[in-house]
């Protein structure tokens, strides 16, 4: 799928679209996924590479505020050459699932000016049981780490984020510790003394779970008022700054159609 996307975060969305372009396959195995249409069951229609750069130039010619490669990873062979010299005239996202390696981003140095990475598990055990990633949050980290030393603070025009990282994290039904300690990571890495200050790097907090069919408990349902506000409020205790949801944003109406 490629199109203008209006429900990313505010500054990447702006008030044209975020130029979206989703790749099938995945390089974790997230038992919960909303897009597993193409995750998992790899629908999608085959490019050339020349056909990627006139799709990405398509998007820009209806107003993009940006190009945001959706699950790029193991496509990186293709768009590290794509993007040498920066050929678009808007900046790149890269929006990944966090599990990437630091080699493979050091490819993409001065190519992407915005990461847009999830930190979904600070407990491996988590992490291999939901995303077949027993290694997730060593992985993860390291690779925001480098993600924040390529770009910098959070750079801004005017109301859209230029360049930086906005590090999202999604809450899960019944793992409310997990997600106070991905936040006490957040919190610590971005203390002043640390890499950056707060507001420096932005944290996308989402409230969007939407259980599949099939899921078992506690994934079977949404997540409760007390256990977002629980994780809320942690957020502003660590004093991150960035972006929450509203409950309405856990429905199917927001699930691509692919």
């Amino acid at each position: 799928r490629a199109a203008l996307h209006m429900w990313e975060e505010p500054p990447i969305s702006g008030s044209r679209g975020s130029g979206t372009v989703f790749f099938s396959g995945c390089s974790l195995g997230c038992v919960f996924c909303q897009n597993e249409e193409i995750s998992h069951k790899d629908r999608g229609v085959p490019v050339t590479a020349e056909r990627l750069e006139e799709i990405c130039r398509e998007l820009v010619e209806k107003g993009a505020h940006n190009i945001n490669f959706v699950t790029p990873t193991h496509f990186a062979h293709v768009l590290i050459p794509l993007l040498d010299g920066h050929p678009f005239p808007v900046p790149v996202v890269w929006n990944c699932g966090g599990y990437e390696r630091v080699e493979t981003l050091r490819q993409l140095e001065g190519k992407v000016d915005i990461y847009l990475p999830d930190l979904k598990y600070a407990d491996d055990r988590l992490g291999k049981a939901l995303s077949g990633a027993g290694d997730y949050f060593e992985v993860a980290t390291a690779a925001i780490r480098e993600m924040l030393r390529q770009t910098g603070p959070v750079q801004w025009d005017g109301e859209k984020v230029r360049k930086g990282v906005i590090v999202r994290h999604l809450i899960l039904p019944g793992f409310v510790e997990n997600s106070l300690k991905v936040l006490d990571w957040l919190g610590d890495t971005f203390a002043p003394g640390e890499i950056f200050k707060p507001g420096e790097v932005l944290v996308s907090l989402m409230r969007q779970y939407t259980p599949m069919p099939g899921m078992p408990a506690p994934l079977d349902r949404r997540i409760t008022d007390e256990e977002y506000d629980s994780v809320l409020s942690w957020m502003y205790l660590n004093d991150l700054e960035g972006f929450v949801q509203d409950e309405e944003a856990a429905d199917h109406a927001f699930i691509p159609d692919f």
